[in-house]
């Protein structure tokens, strides 16, 4: 496995462990060179939403994987982790319908099954 897959994959194991909503990963890679990567979760309220944020930066920590930069509103409405291959977008429902990366990146390929990846 890719050190990215595994960057990939702990970070969606961070974010189901602490019950994000919707976990989507995006490969941009073909579309960007910003990363290769998007997953994008949200939580339920501001406090979910910087748990999330805190574990997964802490697992993907421990690995061994540094945190490139963070950027967002840390009040919990939305938050982006950057590990530079992998960009972790964290945000709450009402901030995730207004920005819908979904459909600004859908000409990324979304990978349905972490497991299999």
């Amino acid at each position: 496995m890719s050190i990215i897959k595994e960057m990939v994959k702990i970070a969606y194991d961070a974010l189901d462990d602490k019950q994000g909503e919707d976990i989507r990963i995006i490969d941009i890679s073909g579309i960007s060179v910003m990363a290769d990567y998007f997953i994008i979760a949200h939580g339920n309220n501001p406090n979910h939403v910087r748990t999330l944020m805190d574990f997964t930066e802490e697992k993907l920590n421990k690995a061994g994987f540094d945190t490139k930069n963070i950027e967002g509103n840390h009040n919990g409405s939305w938050v982006l982790l950057d590990f530079k291959d992998i960009i972790v977008h964290i945000f709450d429902k009402e901030n995730r319908s207004f920005y819908d990366l979904e459909r600004i990146w859908a000409d990324g390929k979304i990978i349905e099954d972490v497991k299999s990846f």
